[in-house]
């Protein structure tokens, strides 16, 4: 509600503003005023509808396109803001890097765009805890064609819990902006690739876990991806 006063505020402000150069001008005739009202209702009016549809979705964006506040480099690899991106890319040490959000979440709906450069190995870890470079909880996979996206991998435990069948390994468009989902809710989590569904996957030990959101850097070298639209919903 405070957000769409705020809104309001906003436009009837800048609809006083002209009402104002109008009089200074001395436009007696609001006829010649109609039309500016109109073009002020075309600005304006759809801005205020997308502001108030963000709202009332309820998610809210991790990264801010400008630094990484709200959130912890774990490792000694590369995170870095260039042009609104957010990109990791491997350094000199060629080890595994991770970047964690500071608050944790439980149930959420999450969604983030990825674009593969080099070789594109990383990974999208939910209900995670990062001590140094050792990660625990489970990874929505991000990898080269072939090598299971959408997939879900634990660290340091039970490896991979399940892929995604063959038929869908070509949902990646490698080397373009690609849109993952991850929404997990009790004990099931469900991934979505560009609008299809990957895999989805009832495990009792996820669903006693709550943690960080965490992008990964692969060890080996030769890693660099961007995202960008990081933004979660609880649930």
């Amino acid at each position: 509600m405070k957000l769409r006063l705020c809104i309001w505020k906003k436009i009837f402000g800048k609809v006083g503003k002209c009402f104002s150069f109008a009089t200074k001008l001395k436009l007696n005739n609001m006829r010649h005023f109609l039309p500016i009202l109109a073009l002020l209702s075309i600005v304006l009016f759809p801005a205020c509808h997308t502001a108030q549809k963000a709202a009332n979705n309820g998610s809210i964006s991790l990264f801010n396109g400008k630094n990484l506040d709200g959130w912890i480099n774990y490792g000694r690899e590369k995170w870095y803001v260039e042009n609104g991106l957010l990109i990791c890319e491997s350094g000199q040490y060629k080890e595994y890097g991770y970047l964690g959000t500071e608050q944790k979440f439980k149930d959420f709906d999450l969604t983030l765009e990825f674009k593969q450069e080099a070789n594109g190995n990383s990974g999208v870890f939910f209900r995670c805890s990062v001590d140094g470079t050792k990660v625990t909880g489970w990874q929505a996979e991000v990898a080269p064609k072939g090598q299971h996206t959408g997939g879900i991998y634990e660290s340091y435990g039970r490896g991979w819990l399940i892929q995604p069948i063959p038929s869908l390994e070509d949902i990646l468009k490698e080397g373009e902006w690609n849109t993952m989902r991850v929404r997990c809710v009790g004990d099931e989590v469900t991934t979505y690739l560009n609008g299809i569904q990957m895999i989805t996957l009832k495990d009792e030990k996820i669903g006693k876990a709550e943690g960080q959101i965490a992008l990964q850097i692969h060890d080996g070298g030769g890693i660099k991806v961007r995202w960008r639209n990081i933004n979660i919903k609880r649930l």
